[in-house]
């Protein structure tokens, strides 16, 4: 079954959204030539509640991007964004929705952070992905979205923990830093992911 998998095509990411990734809305119109072309299509999305913790604003004397130590690991903290119920939250206006067939929130719980669709950043929780992608006898799936060095990337590692193959359409996908895309793209690589 030819399955798409998009990841957090939100308008807190875009262009003038409050964590946006540079030329994010680009990648919509590329995602809408081919997304018809697929069996399945599922999609991700940050879903957090006002008291993230990521959220530095929930922090005195924190500023975004700062880092901390949380529970024993580096936690960076963001802006407030994709918080749930909010605009910021929604898909980008223009992306192709009736071709999604089920949607994965994550970052729902306060205390926990999250990038990948399959799992919070600790490996605490599962958003059930794995398990629906397995159910509907999905064994490699092409994935795109934002940001292509967080979420994209963290993603990718837990489903290559999962078992599946991963195929990265880099033309709908953009990184907030690049340079850490490009380095992350050959560390990828070399484990049997593909980009086209």
């Amino acid at each position: 079954m030819k399955t798409l998998v998009l990841v957090d095509v939100q308008n807190d990411f875009m262009p003038g959204g409050s964590l946006e990734v540079k030329e994010g809305d680009q990648i919509v119109s590329e995602i809408n030539k081919i997304i018809q072309n697929y069996d399945l299509v599922v999609a991700t999305v940050d879903w957090h509640p006002e008291n993230h913790m990521s959220f530095a604003s929930n922090h005195v004397d924190k500023n975004p991007f700062d880092s901390i130590d949380f529970k024993g690991s580096k936690q960076t903290l963001w802006p407030n964004h994709c918080v749930q119920n909010t605009e910021g939250a929604a898909f980008h206006p223009d992306l192709k929705q009736s071709y999604i067939e089920t949607i994965f929130r994550k970052g729902t719980n306060p205390e926990l952070d999250s990038y990948s669709g399959f799992y919070d950043n600790m490996h605490e929780k599962s958003t059930g992905l794995a398990g629906y992608l397995k159910e509907k006898g999905v064994s490699e799936f092409d994935v795109c979205g934002l940001a292509g060095d967080i979420c994209v990337y963290f993603t990718i590692k837990d489903a290559l923990d999962e078992g599946f193959k991963v195929n990265v359409i880099e033309q709908a996908t953009k990184a907030l830093e690049p340079v850490t895309f490009e380095k992350q793209k050959a560390e990828l690589k070399e484990k049997g992911v593909s980009y086209f």
